[in-house]
């Protein structure tokens, strides 16, 4: 069974910044482009930020900007910091290798004063 560990969630108060992980197995980390989603209460599951395996990043026009993701193929890793944070960032936060069925279990990332 796949699996994909994230870490990296919490509370932080607006204009703060967290760091969000994902590490997965390295048969699917290094064959696939890396992403992250949020899903907010209410609304459907969007995307965040895209890794390829060749580099390319691309990013939600919301989130340009403030939020980097990058990828450690040593470590098998997907990282998201996100700064700046803004109450509007409050989500539950995926991992997922792009145009695959893998997902991560989600971490929560909340911004509230």
């Amino acid at each position: 069974q796949v699996q994909f560990v994230e870490s990296g969630g919490g509370w932080v108060q607006p204009g703060g910044s967290l760091r969000l992980s994902c590490a997965a197995p390295g048969s699917i980390f290094s064959n696939y482009n890396m992403g992250w989603y949020r899903q907010a209460p209410g609304s459907q599951r969007e995307l965040v930020a895209t890794a390829s395996t060749g580099g390319t990043k691309k990013y939600a026009s919301s989130v340009k900007g403030r939020f980097t993701i990058s990828r450690d193929n040593a470590k098998n890793t997907v990282y998201l910091q996100m700064n700046s944070l803004k109450p509007e960032d409050t989500a539950v936060y995926y991992c997922t290798a792009e145009f695959t069925s893998y997902w991560g279990k989600g971490t929560l990332v909340t911004v509230s004063s």
